[in-house]
């Protein structure tokens, strides 16, 4: 198998953010979209943020960063220190553009209704929580004509992705616009390299290898007084039913970059993954291998490791008949090569000048879109982006062969009714035994369809 050699950086998405010497600001960024951007006080466009941990308040500084009038005026969040420490931070930034009195401050499961309720047309709901309340908080904002900004990912098993799908329709019919957050799509360097592969400079795609490779997914322990489902929300990557696995919720960018090179989705996979050297009590697998079969037969490998003292990568590999590329989330600078060794000697082009910001960006074009009644709806690319790791999850703990329309055709729920809970003393969707041992996914005995 091919891997990047040293001639490949694989920053942080922090380190990547940091390079300010070489990125476009976002008043750069934003000249190119219309000119009637800048807008009167009337047309302010008011946020609401539901989700304040680190990625929320994020989206929110990315939101108060675009051009025209804009306020953030409602903050939802289940847990006080997360809303706490979120609205500071942004009053510290914007001043100004945050009007979040105490009576616009929501806590609680059902504060995604009150933060939406108070937004009018032409406004815009930021949906951060963790992805199992997606398909939840999307249905509502649809329903009360809000525009959105949904996070990945995008829901956690199948019975959500056709919610998410459904309620993408709906806000196509109402002409509300609808942005994910897999900014990769927005990257210039990436699209350019994109673009590069599908007009054949490495011919036809064969394979492609999506990686995400590092140390453990972090674990708090439960809180003193700290109910069992606030515990597994607060460590929402720990527990399937909160975010869809770490194939799914860690992978999905470099996951839906292959598909993007490959111009279409996959029709089946079949992996496998397991428990091996995790011993923190939760349900993550720690590692996870998923080929998955495109329809004109080529094939997406996934690999997906977090234990300490092994390889480590974060990028795709990408190879064509008569050449390869590296790209993806964790590759700066995208690198394409004649023929299959990624040796500087062999490259053929690599992106060269600004890198925008493209957290910003997909901000940018989202807001114009709302200013300048652009059509704009990327739910149902982002809900077929969340559908491949799903697939890959479901074919990993079952051990078989599933199709595409077969996992995406499951009435298995991770959290039946999670709806219905409105509060943290709720029972959990899954609760340790005896031993303090939650319930792992076997292959060849966990029913996935």
């Amino acid at each position: 198998m091919t891997t990047a050699n040293t001639d490949t950086t694989t920053p942080t998405r922090r380190d990547f953010l940091k390079q300010s010497t070489t990125t476009l600001t976002a008043t750069a960024i934003a000249t190119t979209l219309a000119p009637s951007l800048y807008a009167a006080e009337s047309n302010t466009i008011n946020v609401a943020l539901v989700g304040c941990g680190g990625r929320g308040t994020g989206a929110a500084a990315n939101a108060l960063s675009t051009q025209g009038p804009v306020k953030l005026v409602a903050v939802a969040d289940v847990f006080q220190d997360r809303l706490s420490s979120s609205l500071q931070s942004l009053q510290d930034q914007f001043k100004d553009k945050v009007d979040v009195p105490k009576d616009r401050q929501f806590l609680g499961l059902d504060g995604y209704r009150k933060a939406i309720d108070l937004l009018g047309k032409n406004d815009l709901v930021l949906l951060t929580t963790p992805p199992c309340f997606r398909p939840i908080h999307l249905e509502y904002a649809v329903l009360k004509g809000v525009n959105v900004f949904m996070e990945k990912s995008f829901a956690v098993d199948a019975p959500g992705i056709r919610r998410v799908m459904k309620a993408g329709k709906t806000a196509e019919d109402k002409n509300l616009k609808i942005a994910g957050g897999l900014m990769s799509r927005h990257s210039v360097q990436l699209t350019e390299c994109i673009k590069r592969i599908h007009d054949g400079m490495i011919g036809p795609v064969i394979t492609a290898y999506a990686y995400r490779e590092h140390g453990p997914v972090g674990f708090s322990n439960k809180r003193p007084g700290e109910s069992e489902l606030a515990h597994q929300i607060r460590n929402y990557s720990n527990f399937t039913w909160v975010n869809g696995s770490f194939l799914l919720d860690w992978l999905i960018h470099n996951l839906d970059v292959c598909c993007w090179v490959m111009n279409d989705w996959p029709v089946q996979a079949q992996g496998h993954g397991g428990r091996q050297c995790r011993t923190e009590p939760d349900q993550l697998f720690d590692h996870y291998a998923v080929e998955y079969h495109f329809p004109n037969g080529t094939r997406l490998v996934a690999q997906g490791r977090h234990i300490n003292q092994c390889w480590n990568f974060f990028g795709d590999n990408i190879h064509g008949t008569t050449g390869c590329a590296v790209l993806g989330e964790g590759i700066s600078d995208p690198i394409l090569y004649k023929g299959h060794k990624m040796t500087r000697d062999n490259i053929i082009w690599r992106h060269q000048g600004p890198k925008p910001d493209f957290y910003q960006y997909e901000h940018d074009l989202l807001f114009d879109a709302i200013r300048n009644n652009k059509p704009y709806n990327e739910a149902d690319r982002c809900a077929k982006a969340a559908m491949v790791g799903i697939l890959g999850r479901m074919a990993a703990e079952c051990g078989q062969m599933l199709t595409w329309n077969q996992a995406l055709a499951s009435n298995i729920e991770l959290a039946p009714g999670l709806e219905n809970i409105t509060s943290l003393d709720a029972p959990a969707p899954v609760n340790p035994d005896a031993n303090n041992k939650y319930p792992i996914a076997m292959p060849g005995i966990t029913k996935v369809v």
